[in-house]
């Protein structure tokens, strides 16, 4: 397992976003007037474009409504809304070891372009990744365009490529491209939810990856006894 282009999730595997997302999902059905989703509805959707959150939330809803929804959602969460995130524990020091050691880095997010690029800034990681890819710019997981277009733009081939995420819509995308992924348990699904699809491994941070990576590649190698 020899790979040279890792693929990060951005909310659930690298930034603390869970709590920031819920209240500004709840705070968007609020605005309408309209009952809003408990949290673990709410949290359930993150990796999701937005479009795909509002319609599994509601597939009932009129398009129009769940547009509008959309909208007052961008409100909250690209504003200044008080509930805070931020990255993971250990995610940027985690960022810098792989980069060191020759990895090409990539982010494929359920984010909006305008979303991702306003979290690169506050966490100081503009310009680290060599390329990323949003929902509002492709088709959303489980579909998986997006990594197709980051493979082909950074001449990866799928057996070189490791896709890591914290949801099921992470890994069912991986599953669709031919790409191998890892699961972390820091995010919104479960470890059951997640190994029932059969990730390589599921750690339980980001803090993880380097030294699995390593493991990996040693027994790849068959340098383990």
């Amino acid at each position: 397992m020899n790979f040279e282009l890792i693929v990060f999730d951005w909310d659930g595997t690298l930034m603390d976003s869970e709590a920031r997302i819920v209240a500004c999902v709840q705070a968007a059905f609020a605005d309408l007037d309209l009952p809003p989703p408990t949290r673990e509805a709410a949290r359930d959707i993150i990796g999701l474009g937005l479009a795909e959150a509002m319609l599994r939330l509601n597939p009932e809803m009129e398009p129009t409504t769940r547009a509008a929804l959309g909208e007052r959602y961008r409100w909250h969460f690209l504003g200044s809304h008080p509930t805070p995130s931020a990255l993971f524990p250990g995610a940027r020091e985690t960022l810098d070891v792989l980069a060191a050691q020759g990895y090409r880095l990539a982010v494929a997010t359920g984010k909006s372009r305008m979303g991702l690029n306003k979290s690169l800034v506050e966490t100081g990681l503009t310009g680290f990744f060599h390329a990323t890819r949003c929902a509002d710019e492709t088709f959303s997981k489980p579909n998986p365009q997006m990594l197709f277009e980051l493979m082909d733009e950074l001449g990866a081939r799928a057996a070189e490529t490791l896709m890591i995420g914290d949801t099921e819509y992470d890994l069912q995308m991986a599953g669709n491209a031919g790409v191998r992924a890892l699961a972390v348990s820091c995010g919104v699904h479960e470890r059951e939810r997640l190994l029932a699809l059969e990730p390589l491994a599921c750690l339980d941070s980001v803090q993880a990856i380097p030294q699995w990576l390593a493991r990996s590649r040693c027994h790849s190698l068959g340098l383990e006894s």
